[in-house]
């Protein structure tokens, strides 16, 4: 992998893994640019709802002038703000202007960016005393953080002194997109070139008490090297007294519910005292000229404060045109008559995708990516060879570029076992693959209940795994002599054709004579004379008449699911992936594909952190990875068996990424003969049998929007059906969860894996699970109760 703190492949400043969308803590946030946000202000229906349905009260926008303690915001014409304790700020003039706005269909008051003004609070503990004492069932908060995410726990206090408390947070403002995101930001030394952002955060309220102050977590000031959490703007949602849905957002997207049927996506908040169900016959459809509503949304189970993101399919009526802009109507329907509404703008079909940041910003990450959850990682390439760095240190497939610094131990260790002469293409003959058996891979791959791979086609050392024409530095050409890409994706496609099929492709490599991303091209470390780059050819544009060709072919020539780019740098990615879209939705069967956030460009689907998760949930998509290896993605030679993640830590990365929207991509290190080593093949089978028993909590599942997390419990929401709740560690006699867990007389709660109801109470805010010695005993890893809802 590329993203080590030492290396390029970080960002900027801060060094963090770059990151588009902040993340929110306890809610959705839809990432459209401010301009779309303030559209939506015409949104709200323009007449009462049927007597059956109460009206959702307005928003209470909270001011916060008397709290704000930190200038973030400055404009060019003053340069005084601070936010992040180096000396950066906001440019006001891509932010709104002061006063009432409404961002992510929320209204809210956004502070001054005028000269000396504060416009934000640090996270310190204050406390907020609200307006008037109110039964409030959440509140919405614009937020940012500075040198990394940041996190901690709010506390809401009510008329009568209780509390109740949840987490609070936000991404780092440096990932680049939000639900308001400028293209630059002001600093010390001028204007640095970078996006930043502004997320939006929820935190539950119980609209069953009188709300009076909320607390914010006490984090930290805001200064350099330290993560804070920053607040803008507070705005509270009163609870409707009765049967009440509001409908948040609304938009259309160029998703696929099936190879005909596009996507109009919506967020339908319960804003009432009384639960939704099946008998109340809700309905999302979208009413516009020059499309019909073919798949309109139920929403059979939605309890008081919760919210579901439903998705509307809809297909052009015969002459309407792909890319139609019009303005029409999500609209809610239900037992008595019209619950919400929504007027927008909608752009009716898919047109082809242009080389653009604006048309290549129209692709999301598929339905079924977010879907799938859980995939594996193969790191495979001639660093299989050596295959050794220092156990928990360095990535062992950095092994080329790690022995040209004397001060690194794998610069002594090749020294010492193969002698200085011995250049690192000398391990091509040794890259056979000769024990490679695809269909074994996929076959592993299908029994660890994975729901796609992602194969490394050319890593930094640019020997590519597939038959590629514009270079002899591939596994047909030498090595292996075979196309290894070609044998996977055809194993895949035969025997598991359920598996999505995936690539990596690194933009750079570390030295190729035409662009080395090192600084120069390859030579002996320890005499710093020149060595040849196998199979290179001279007199080559990278861009124009290698890279781009290559990522064209594996498109072409393959047609992955996934290209997962690495590293950046100088591309051509507009125009690739422009083709790659296109190529997809032009097919006879259109497929949606999917690309990360590490091509170089702007436009992504998802960002990418590795050997980390996040604190709390993000909502732009997003997927973790990292190997079984304590710290290497290739394979280490050096890593002894009992130091591979266990099957238990693998579970729990995975409940604890799916709780939060991510994906989990768990990497593998094949050794160089094409054998993945047993204790890989073991993990991958238990965790295999954990998910054959408890994936319905895993796959085609969503995050709660009230809690990410609580001490060992983790939640997720198969929207109208049930609501799970996972523990890592085994619960005693009894399961305790303190939170307001969506649940009502007469549904049903279980633990997967054991086949009998559980008796339950729900009294306040505290689930209480009777769980029998025997339910215990037939768990293990992670022990998952399920809440199945009734009608």
């Amino acid at each position: 992998m590329n993203d080590s703190p030492t290396h390029p492949g970080r960002d900027g400043a801060t060094g963090l893994p770059r990151r588009q969308v902040l993340g929110t803590a306890l809610g959705a946030a839809v990432a459209v640019p401010f301009a779309a946000g303030t559209a939506q202000a015409a949104g709200q229906p323009p007449s009462a709802p049927g007597p059956f349905w109460v009206r959702v009260p307005e928003a209470v926008p909270v001011p916060l002038d008397g709290c704000f303690d930190n200038d973030g915001i400055d404009t060019g014409n003053a340069r005084d703000g601070d936010f992040d304790g180096s000396g950066y700020a906001f440019p006001g003039e891509r932010l709104p202007p002061a006063g009432r706005t409404v961002v992510g269909g929320v209204p809210f008051l956004f502070p001054s960016s005028a000269a000396g003004a504060k416009n934000n609070v640090v996270a310190t503990g204050q406390r907020i005393a609200l307006p008037a004492p109110g039964a409030y069932l959440s509140a919405q908060l614009l937020v940012a953080a500075s040198y990394g995410d940041a996190s901690g726990t709010a506390t809401v206090t009510y008329q009568d002194g209780s509390t109740s408390q949840a987490q609070l947070g936000g991404t780092d403002w440096y990932s680049g997109g939000g639900v308001l995101s400028t293209p630059f930001r002001y600093g010390p030394g001028g204007t640095d070139q970078h996006p930043v952002s502004i997320g939006m955060a929820e935190l539950w309220l119980d609209p069953a008490r009188r709300a009076v102050a909320i607390t914010l977590p006490d984090i930290g000031p805001a200064k350099a090297n330290s993560p804070a959490l920053h607040v803008f703007a507070l705005s509270l949602q009163p609870a409707a007294q009765g049967r009440a849905l509001q409908l948040r957002t609304a938009a259309s997207t160029n998703s696929l519910l099936d190879p005909r049927t596009q996507s109009v996506e919506a967020t339908v908040v319960n804003a009432g005292t009384v639960w939704i169900g099946a008998v109340d016959a809700v309905r999302v459809a979208v009413d516009v000229d020059g499309a019909r509503t073919v798949a309109p949304a139920p929403v059979t189970a939605l309890a008081p404060g919760e919210q579901v993101r439903v998705r509307v399919g809809i297909r052009n009526s015969a002459g309407t045109r792909a890319g139609t802009a019009r303005t029409g109507t999500v609209v809610v329907d239900g037992r008595g008559g019209r619950a919400a509404a929504r007027r927008t703008g909608l752009v009716l079909g898919t047109p082809d995708y242009q080389p653009t940041d604006a048309s290549l910003g129209t692709h999301q990450a598929p339905y079924w990516f977010d879907d799938a959850k859980f995939g594996i990682f193969i790191h495979w390439g001639v660093y299989s060879v050596p295959a050794w760095a220092p156990v928990g240190g360095t990535y062992a497939e950095w092994y080329w570029n790690s022995m040209q610094s004397p001060s690194n131990p794998v610069y002594s260790y090749h020294a010492g076992r193969y002698g200085e002469d011995f250049a690192y293409d000398d391990f091509i003959p040794m890259f056979t693959a000769r024990r490679f058996d695809p269909r074994a891979w996929v076959e592993l791959f299908q029994d660890a209940g994975a729901e796609y791979y992602v194969l490394t086609s050319k890593h930094h050392e640019g020997f590519a795994l597939w038959d590629t024409k514009v270079s002899d530095r591939n596994a047909v050409r030498m090595g292996p002599h075979r196309d290894l890409v070609k044998e996977l994706f055809t194993a895949s496609r035969t025997y598991t054709p359920q598996l999505r099929n995936g690539l990596y492709f690194s933009m750079p490599e570390w030295f190729n004579p035409d662009n080395p991303w090192m600084g120069h091209a390859p030579r002996n470390p320890y005499t710093l004379a020149p060595v040849p780059y196998t199979g290179y050819t001279p007199g080559r544009d990278y861009v124009k008449d290698y890279q781009a060709p290559q990522m064209r072919e594996l498109v072409h020539g393959y047609d992955p699911d996934v290209i997962w780019c690495d590293i950046g740098g100088v591309n051509d990615s507009h125009d690739v992936l422009a083709d790659y879209f296109n190529h997809a939705k032009n097919r006879p069967r259109p497929k949606d594909v999917t690309v990360n956030n590490r091509s170089g460009i702007a436009p992504h689907d998802f960002t990418t952190p590795e050997y980390t998760t996040y604190n709390n949930t993000v909502i732009a998509k997003w997927e973790a990875s990292r190997g079984l290896d304590p710290h290497s993605y290739g394979y280490n030679q050096a890593t002894p068996d009992d130091q591979y993640m266990t099957a238990q830590e693998v579970v729990h990365t995975l409940v604890d990424i799916v709780s939060k929207n991510g994906n989990f991509l768990l990497d593998i290190g094949p050794r160089s003969d094409g054998t993945i080593p047993e204790i890989m093949q073991t993990r991958l089978r238990q965790t295999g049998r954990w998910l054959a028993v408890n994936g319905e909590s895993v796959y085609g599942t969503t995050y709660w929007s009230r809690l990410a997390q609580l001490g060992d419990l983790r939640f997720s929401v198969r929207q109208n059906q049930a609501f799970y709740i996972s523990s890592l560690t085994e619960p005693g006699s009894k399961l305790v969860v303190r939170a307001p867990v969506p649940i009502r007389k007469g549904d049903k709660v279980t633990m997967l894996g054991y086949h009998r109801a559980l008796e339950w109470d729900f009294t306040g805010d505290t689930l209480t699970v009777q769980v029998p010695a025997a339910a215990r005993a037939a768990g293990e890893y992670a022990w998952v109760f399920k809440v199945s809802w009734g009608g």
